[in-house]
C-alpha cells in the first residue's frame, strides 16, 4: 500500500459504484449531492453495499483486514456550498490498543474526508478527515502518520458510548480548513469515505447515509 495514497485516495478510478448517499433538500441551487462513487483499494476491499436500515437506503461499510475508499473526484465551491452533512453509525468503536497516531494505528470504524488537489504538484495535495476516533476526544486533532501535515485527522465522534446509535453532524468545510491548515480555500476537488482496518487488523462495520454540501446549515 502506498502510504500517502490511503490518507488522500490519489489514485485513478476503479470502478464506479452508482448509489445515493444524499438526500437532497429544499432548492436544488443549494444542495450538491454526492453520487457515483469509485472504489479505490489500497489494502483488499472494504465491502460496501446498499442496505435497509430503520426503512431507510443507507451504505453499509464492513472491514476484514482491509482498507479501500469510495470516492467522489469533483470540484465543489465552498462559497456556493460550505457546509458538509452525513450521517454514521458503527458497532465497532471500542479500544482496539493500538495508537492512532502511529502507523499501525491508522483505522477507524469509520471516517468521511474533503481533498483539496495540488494538481501535478501532487506533493501539496492535501486531506482533511473527519474520523469517529477510538480513543481521542472530540474536536482533537493530529497528523496522519502516513501522510504528516498534509493530512489531518479531526475526531467528531469518539469511543463507544454513542455506538450503535445515528450520529448526524454539518460541518463548515471552510472553517474547519483554516483551523486545521491555516489556509483560507473556495473549492474542494474531492470527497471520500472509508472503513478500514488493515494496520491495526480485525473487523469494523459502519453505515453512512445523507451525505451532501448545502448553502445552510
Amino acid at each position: 500500500m502506498m502510504p500517502c495514497a490511503k490518507a488522500i485516495a490519489a489514485a485513478l478510478p476503479l470502478l464506479t459504484l452508482s448509489l445515493l448517499v444524499g438526500s437532497s433538500l429544499s432548492g436544488a441551487q443549494e444542495t450538491v449531492v454526492m453520487r457515483d462513487w469509485d472504489v479505490r483499494s489500497f489494502e483488499g476491499n472494504t465491502d460496501y453495499q446498499v442496505v435497509a436500515v430503520d426503512g431507510a437506503s443507507v451504505l453499509q461499510a464492513e472491514a476484514q483486514d482491509s482498507a479501500s475508499a469510495l470516492y467522489q473526484e469533483r470540484r465543489i465551491d465552498l462559497r456556493q456550498t460550505p457546509y458538509l452533512h452525513w450521517r454514521w453509525r458503527t458497532e465497532s468503536a471500542g479500544p482496539n490498543g493500538a495508537d492512532e497516531t502511529r502507523k499501525p494505528g491508522d483505522d477507524y470504524p469509520a471516517r468521511v474526508y474533503v481533498v483539496r488537489s495540488g494538481g501535478l504538484a501532487f506533493w501539496r495535495t492535501k486531506a482533511l478527515n473527519y474520523v469517529w476516533s477510538r480513543q481521542h476526544p472530540v474536536d482533537s486533532r493530529w497528523p496522519n502518520p502516513f501522510a504528516g501535515d498534509n493530512v489531518q485527522m479531526w475526531a467528531v465522534d469518539t469511543g463507544p458510548e454513542n455506538q450503535d446509535e445515528w450520529r448526524t453532524h454539518v460541518r463548515d468545510v471552510r472553517a474547519d480548513w483554516l483551523a486545521a491548515f491555516g489556509e483560507e480555500i473556495d473549492s474542494l476537488d474531492g470527497l471520500a469515505l472509508m472503513t478500514d482496518t488493515d494496520n491495526s487488523g480485525g473487523t469494523a462495520r459502519s453505515w453512512y447515509a445523507d451525505i451532501h454540501f448545502s448553502a445552510q446549515r
